[in-house]
């Protein structure tokens, strides 16, 4: 699963594998590296609102709180605040022609799907809004559009492509 989150106006992007006796979990800050962290299952407990697990033989237990996409999480004699998207908000998002999370000079896949249109080409230059391409997800064809006034740099999909969520499909100059 791919979600994008944002604490204390950091972005981070965070993929999250079940494998069957782990937890994969991987966390990339903006301006940073992904790191990899392995949860064993057995070390990791739900009840209620709370996550109780073992990592690097230390003992966490969060205590999360949401509203939509607000996330109030307690741990360790802390509370955070947190926006976090998953796919499906992100591909809302997206359609929406706003910036999203990962923003700035790309736009991205939400979600996984499969390219049915590339509606620009490399040079062409696009208004906020703009439909740069078509994709199929969750049994729907989406528009996805420009998130601002840009020159496409690069296309890195092509129509009948299919793209993991997450995925670069055009590069804005």
């Amino acid at each position: 699963m791919h979600f994008e989150a944002k604490s204390n106006g950091v972005n981070y992007e965070i993929n999250v594998r079940e494998e069957r006796k782990n937890w994969i979990v991987s966390i990339k800050p903006e301006q940073g590296e992904w790191e990899r962290h392995v949860i064993p299952k057995e070390d990791y407990q739900v009840f209620d609102n709370a996550i109780t697990f073992i990592y690097k033989q230390t003992s966490y237990l969060v205590d999360v709180l949401s509203k939509g996409i607000n996330y109030e999480v307690y741990t360790r004699g802390s509370y955070r605040t947190l926006e976090l998207f998953n796919d499906e908000m992100l591909l809302h998002e997206s359609l929406k022609g706003r910036k999203g999370l990962g923003g700035g000079n790309t736009l991205g896949s939400g979600m996984p799907g499969k390219i049915v249109k590339v509606m620009v080409k490399e040079g062409d230059e696009v208004k906020e809004g703009d439909p740069i391409l078509i994709m199929e997800a969750m049994k729907m064809e989406n528009e996805m559009r420009a998130s601002r006034d840009a020159k496409i740099k690069k296309i890195h999909v092509k129509p009948g492509d299919s793209v993991e969520g997450g995925a670069t499909l055009v590069t804005y100059e």
